[in-house]
């Protein structure tokens, strides 16, 4: 009775809630990041991100004016202000000690040392008064609870693009990647046709080689492959990382290719053939066409290994600041600005935004070129 047709498998269900929780756990952080990168840094520090629609309370340390601002009112020596300087707010309670910081209710007279009181309003206005004239060269601390309304600002893409320079990182990590994703599926759709439909002595060598080559580590091949670099005079440029990422990209490319390749109608290209096409024009007007979602599912995992690497640019391009990408920036951020909570999450969402965008839209190719690829040979 389990398997009455109608009826969902408990083992579908499953892969369902499994699914689910996958994406919110990559859809909550994600989220978080975004909210957190257009906050207040004063408010990043006293809330939560899932608070950030609604009005938080903080405790604030305020002074007041210093004492040569002070006026004489009837024998009496008023300071006044605002806590919150040109910034409006609200207060919901204050003190006049560490000790005791929401002791009083916005209004109500709050007693300090040498006879001086204090009455801070709701608006954060408020009026200091002492018998004596104040002394000192800074003004009396005041200890404020507040509700702050939400506050968001363009600020945080602002110093991250002008004034930490990442806009260059940018523009350098567009110029590493998309020659170096164009690169090697231009080379690895070559290769694998021929090694799919081409018949020629050790092609069965030649697979078997690049199959090998997809669980070889890609540190073995740095130092050979650099000093190779340095001696055609190609060492820390740009060619010389295109390069390098073709070459570590290629087995898996030709791999994914040549297997989808390899699985297309052979009666398409036979039929091409008796019509005189030469090899060059089946590839270019059959197998490219056809071919396009392993192309396109391809080129989303290159890209974004490509945009994430952090270790063959620094080894393949330096750090020097014409040519640093945006995972050297990051890096150099969480050493200087490890604290600006701000800075760092517009920053790592200026770095994820441009994969988002290409995985989204090309996301749809992605696994049926990956199936096609995966299951199918020749």
């Amino acid at each position: 009775m389990d398997n009455i047709a109608g009826t969902r498998p408990k083992l579908v269900w499953t892969v369902n809630i499994a699914v689910f929780l996958l994406v919110l756990l990559w859809i909550v952080p994600t989220t978080g990041l975004l909210v957190s990168s257009f906050r207040d840094r004063d408010q990043i520090t006293v809330s939560g991100w899932w608070t950030s629609m609604f009005s938080s309370e903080a405790n604030v340390i305020a002074r007041s004016a210093p004492p040569d601002a002070q006026v004489e009112e009837d024998g009496v020596y008023v300071l006044s202000g605002n806590v919150f300087g040109s910034e409006p707010g609200q207060v919901i309670a204050f003190g006049t000690s560490s000790r005791a910081p929401e002791a009083y209710s916005p209004g109500d007279l709050g007693e300090m040392s040498k006879g001086r009181t204090l009455v801070v309003e709701a608006n954060g206005d408020y009026r200091l008064e002492s018998p004596e004239p104040h002394s000192g060269s800074r003004g009396a601390r005041i200890f404020v609870r507040t509700l702050e309304a939400p506050r968001f600002t363009l600020e945080n893409y602002e110093n991250v693009i002008l004034a930490e320079r990442l806009g260059q990182s940018f523009l350098n990590t567009f110029s590493v990647t998309i020659p170096a994703t164009v690169i090697p599926i231009l080379v690895a759709a070559f290769a694998a046709y021929a090694l799919a439909w081409m018949e020629f002595p050790g092609r069965a060598l030649l697979i078997a080689a690049v199959v090998g080559l997809l669980v070889v580590p890609l540190q073995l091949a740095f130092i050979p492959l650099l000093k190779l670099h340095n001696a055609l005079g190609i060492g820390k440029d740009y060619l010389g990382i295109w390069l390098a990422h073709t070459g570590f990209g290629l087995p898996l490319a030709i791999y994914l290719l040549r297997n989808y390749i390899a699985g297309l109608p052979r009666e398409i290209i036979e039929s091409a053939r008796v019509d005189g096409a030469t090899d060059f024009e089946i590839f270019r007007r059959i197998v490219l066409p056809l071919s396009f979602p392993a192309l396109a599912s391809f080129a989303i995992f290159q890209f974004l290994w490509v945009w994430n690497d952090l270790l063959v640019a620094t080894v393949f391009l330096g750090n020097n600041e014409q040519q640093l990408v945006m995972t050297g920036r990051l890096r150099e951020l969480l050493g200087s600005r490890g604290g600006d909570w701000e800075i760092l999450a517009a920053s790592a969402f200026v770095s994820i935004a441009v994969p988002l965008m290409v995985f989204f839209g090309l996301q749809r190719f992605l696994v049926r070129g990956l199936l096609s690829g995966s299951v199918k040979g020749g």
